[in-house]
């Protein structure tokens, strides 16, 4: 594809395409950042300090989380 190409038009359009991939890849990579990274933590430690054992259990939520580990295959495996 790229072989009757000269040496500098050969680098103008890889580099074109990489760009275009990186740009690609941010946009997922937001996406991603966006919609799984948001999340709220109660210090229980601290509101023992303040309240009581009933008062914390009244104010306390339990919920699942889903963390999405993204790993990037290896040509080997």
């Amino acid at each position: 594809m790229l072989d009757n190409l000269s040496t500098a038009d050969k680098y103008a359009t890889l580099k074109a395409r990489i760009d275009e991939l990186e740009a690609e890849l941010k946009a997922v990579r937001d996406d991603i950042k966006v919609s799984l990274s948001e999340r709220a933590t109660f210090d229980q430690t601290l509101a023992k300090s303040y309240l009581t054992a009933e008062q914390i259990a009244a104010c306390t939520k339990k919920s699942v989380v889903t963390t999405l580990r993204v790993k990037a295959k290896t040509a080997e495996g």
